[in-house]
């Protein structure tokens, strides 16, 4: 009886190490991107971990129990909000509110959000019933939530994220100083470069497959001339195509975008016929590796993936 007492301790302490084990300290961040600013600031401090992987879309993930171990054992979680990533909010409850960030509560955040869905959106065809797709029930709340792809949030997110760092770790302020500093000099370069890179396609129209790219376009003064869809998981229905064909042919489109987890053969059959070019955007930075560099390297690339197809 004893022996088997003890041979049942033994296996609950084997399988309480493996599953602390299998969780570290580090910055856990919900998507790439927010990954890619967090690694900077956190360079040399503590590691940064992606939660999403790669080809997996906030709009539908779910948490594995591991996952849920990571967000537990995180020194702190950065995620955008409970507008964009559902999934998190009830794990996100368990954890400590200073081990915890969301980007678009931020009270620096909130002057810079964008109205979801509204500056680009479609008129409704005679019939058409307006978000025929009912993606109005999908979008994030009433703004953009694909705050990651504007230059003037990741720096307050940078800023963010230096600060609650330093309340959790003071021993390591001067690295943290260091970091942010080196970030700010970088995003302000890439910033001046990606301007230079952009202004001679700023005029030419296209559409992309999916409503993210508005912080983007507004900050760069591109001109989309709308979206197939504002919920990627939702397929645009025969009237929608119908219209963006029409518009496509009409206002002179130069491309139409789609994204590589979502390569909807629609795209294809809607240039079919036109002079219209594909491309594609990565609005999650798929493959790019966390570092120092990333999220420059991440608006870099997304800028070439715009001029290879615009120019």
């Amino acid at each position: 009886m004893l022996r088997k007492i003890k041979w049942l301790q033994y296996t609950l302490l084997a399988s309480a190490l493996m599953m602390t084990g299998s969780a570290t300290a580090a910055v856990v961040t919900s998507v790439r991107p927010l990954g890619f600013i967090a690694s900077a600031i956190a360079d040399g401090v503590t590691p940064t971990e992606v939660l999403l992987p790669d080809g997996a879309s906030p709009h539908d993930f779910a948490l594995r129990p591991s996952d849920i171990q990571r967000l537990r054992s995180a020194d702190l979680v950065l995620w955008v909000g409970p507008d964009m990533e559902a999934f998190l909010t009830k794990s996100l409850k368990q954890i400590p509110a200073n081990k915890q960030l969301a980007i678009s509560e931020l009270p620096a955040v909130k002057p810079l959000l964008m109205k979801g869905d509204d500056e680009h959106d479609h008129e409704p065809a005679s019939g058409e019933k307006k978000h025929e797709e009912s993606d109005h029930d999908h979008h994030h709340g009433e703004y953009n939530m694909h705050v990651w792809l504007s230059p003037e949030v990741a720096k307050v997110t940078a800023i963010a994220i230096h600060d609650r760092l330093l309340e959790l770790m003071p021993q390591n302020k001067d690295k943290l100083n260091a970091n942010l500093r080196q970030f700010e000099d970088q995003l302000a370069q890439t910033d001046k470069n990606l301007v230079n890179m952009l202004t001679p396609v700023q005029g030419k129209g296209y559409f992309v497959f999916h409503d993210a790219y508005g912080y983007f376009e507004k900050h760069y003064g591109l001109s989309p001339l709308g979206h197939f869809t504002v919920n990627p998981e939702i397929q645009p229905g025969a009237q929608r195509l119908h219209q963006i064909r029409t518009q496509l042919v009409e206002q002179k489109a130069v491309c139409v975008f789609a994204e590589p987890q979502f390569r909807p053969a629609v795209i294809n059959t809607i240039a079919e016929g036109t002079k219209v070019r594909s491309g594609t955007l990565d609005p999650l930075g798929t493959g790019i590796a966390l570092g120092k560099d990333s999220y420059g390297n991440f608006l870099t690339a997304l800028s070439n993936q715009y001029v290879s197809c615009l120019k």
